[in-house]
């Protein structure tokens, strides 16, 4: 079973608000403009049309070493 998470945060044109998570409480890293937005778990939850989710929220971006 997928467990999905709510993305809170970070910038505005990010594709995705709702994301698979692959181990749950860890730390999320979505790729994004040549880099990366990185999102911690929160004790929070959010309702929508997948349930209830946990939420992560964005703390910081980190480019891509080339």
């Amino acid at each position: 079973m997928t467990i999905m998470a709510a993305l809170v945060g970070g910038p505005d044109d990010l594709a995705e608000r709702v994301v698979p998570v692959d181990e749950p409480g860890e730390d999320l890293k979505i790729p994004h403009r040549g880099g990366y937005e990185h999102f911690k778990a929160t004790s929070r939850v959010q309702n929508g049309p997948e349930g209830q989710l946990p939420v992560y929220e964005w703390w910081e971006r980190t480019e891509i070493a080339e």
